[in-house]
């Protein structure tokens, strides 16, 4: 049964491609956070290791969410590999292991390249499709993008 929400069926398909773009971004920096945990090494590996763990765990609670936004809004969540590489902006580097400080770098241009990315989604929301819900929620997960970029940062 489709959702009778008060937003049409066209503007709920054009948001949930939004939110399988975003859900797509959020495996993809998951799980090269999960691989920067497993091979970061260096003086600061204890310390690294752990503060990736605690980023990928949150993105792993807001994949989660993403996904079931999508369910909400009526829509069938995407669930390959294959779908989230094409949707994703954040790209793998298959066989690529840099040393911590790269990690960190790379992991930053990622976060903000997903909040760039969710400005935009916030904006469409509230102006193109008037679904205050997601616009709320896209706001949420930007500031907790916000937040990793912010600690990521300090480390330089």
């Amino acid at each position: 049964m489709k959702p009778n929400i008060g937003i049409s069926e066209i503007k709920l398909e054009a948001v949930t491609d939004i939110l399988s773009e975003m859900l797509a971004n959020e495996v993809m920096l998951y799980t090269k956070t999960r691989k920067f945990h497993w091979n970061v090494s260096g003086e600061s590996f204890m310390e690294l290791h752990k503060l990736f763990e605690n980023h990928y765990k949150q993105l792993e609670e807001s994949i989660d969410e993403v996904a079931e936004r999508i369910s909400k809004l009526g829509g069938k969540t995407i669930g390959t590999m294959e779908e989230f590489v094409k949707l994703s902006a954040v790209k793998e580097y298959p066989g690529k292991y840099p040393p911590s400080r790269e990690m960190i770098m790379e992991l930053l241009g990622d976060h903000e390249t997903v909040i760039v990315l969710l400005r935009k989604a916030v904006d469409d929301c509230t102006e193109k499709y008037k679904d205050a819900g997601t616009t709320d929620f896209l706001t949420g997960l930007m500031e907790q993008h916000e937040t990793i970029a912010w600690t990521l940062r300090r480390y330089f």
